[in-house]
């Protein structure tokens, strides 16, 4: 099936053509003609899945591009993911010549500049659901003509501390209004605050909360105070040509980042910067191969798309299997190839049969021997004693 065939119009399907994209990926299939036809959704699907396309491309295509008035909405619980949305959009109002403007209203960033921005009456505003209610109740984001709202990360949106700015966005909207949940997990309660605030509401969904099966899982063993100098051979043993380092610790990232830099490995420590200025810096850093390590925080991990990242290391290991399956999510995309490797000491190697048995993925047991990553089961013939 081409994008064509799905029924958005023929100028965004050349645009996606022009970035080599021509075939739709399943969510999309799935999602796009529903999303047509306005009716509100909860679209569920597996990181790196295809979702954001999944909803702007038949949002876009419903755009009334004779009316120069804000149409759509999108929240998102991040920065950086609000970026992202706004990129892409940007992209396909290039690509495709269609005169729809985009607008990014987040956070930290000249209120004033904003303020005058708005007044070109942009079709699309995305950004923070604190900044953006704080304009509609400036009435300067006017909702009068708002066709859909879209909470991206819905299960974090709807179920943290943004909840209320979430709902104030939604409320101010004509009731007429599409409405549309996205999310990469399977979440009860955000689901059942979906459905209260939009009654009938459409499940579209492929997959589940699986890691794709792209993606190798390694977990390696050592000491705590050994695993900066684990992770330094790991990255010269594999050569990622793009890797992620999550860690939930300050004193790990700045361990992370002196070793890195006393080896000359080039990273950007996204952890540790402190505004958006360096934020985004960073993500420059990483995405333009300046930089080939990026040191981040699970705050980074939900909803960030970078385009070939080849290797996840979890330097601090999650609890929760959720959180291992958001990280992981950020390598093996579009059919490619991906590692999430582990980094356990003795005590944390049980957090590896819990992602196994709940994520329902192989986790296999490597080590590093001179110079090369060798796996459990390329034990040589002969050797009796413990190979890990």
């Amino acid at each position: 099936m081409k994008f064509n065939e799905l029924g958005i119009l023929p100028a965004l399907a050349g645009a996606l053509a022009k970035e080599g994209i021509t075939e739709p990926l399943p969510i999309q299939v799935t999602a796009i003609p529903e999303l047509l036809t306005g009716k509100s959704a909860y679209i569920h699907s597996e990181t790196g899945s295809g979702k954001t396309l999944a909803y702007l491309l038949p949002l876009i295509s419903r755009l009334d591009l004779a009316v120069a008035a804000t149409q759509i909405v999108v929240v998102a619980p991040t920065h950086e993911l609000a970026i992202q949305i706004q990129q892409q959009t940007n992209r396909l109002a290039q690509n495709s010549g269609l005169p729809f403007r985009a607008l990014l209203l987040i956070g930290q960033t000249s209120l004033q500049r904003q303020l005058d921005k708005l007044k070109t009456k942009p079709h699309l505003v995305i950004g923070s659901p604190g900044r953006i209610l704080d304009l509609i109740q400036m009435k300067k984001v006017k909702m009068t003509a708002i066709k859909a709202i879209v909470v991206d990360e819905a299960d974090r949106l709807l179920c943290g501390d943004q909840a209320n700015a979430v709902r104030g966005v939604i409320d101010a909207a004509p009731p007429s209004r599409q409405l549309l949940f996205v999310s990469a997990t399977e979440q009860p309660d955000a689901l059942t605050a979906a459905e209260a605030l939009a009654s009938g509401l459409l499940r579209l969904r492929t997959g589940s909360n699986q890691v794709n099966r792209d993606i190798e899982h390694l977990y390696f063993i050592c000491e705590e105070r050994d695993k900066a100098d684990l992770l330094r051979k790991l990255i010269r043993a594999l050569e990622p040509e793009r890797a992620l380092v999550f860690v939930h610790r300050n004193n790990s990232a700045e361990l992370v980042a002196a070793k890195m830099a006393h080896y000359k490995l080039a990273a950007a420590n996204l952890h540790g910067c402190r505004d958006k200025l360096e934020r985004q810096q960073a993500m420059d850093d990483f995405r333009s191969g300046r930089a080939k390590i990026m040191i981040a925080s699970d705050l980074a991990s939900r909803g960030l798309d970078i385009r070939g990242v080849t290797h996840v290391f979890n330097y601090d290991v999650p609890t929760l299997s959720l959180d291992y399956l958001h990280r992981a999510g950020r390598t093996g995309r579009a059919g490619v190839r991906g590692f999430a490797i582990s980094l356990m000491t003795e005590s944390e190697l049980r957090l590896a049969g819990r992602y196994s048995a709940e994520l329902g993925i192989p986790m296999t047991a490597a080590v590093v021997r001179e110079g090369q990553v060798r796996r459990e089961d390329e034990k040589p013939a002969g050797v009796t004693e413990p190979w890990m």
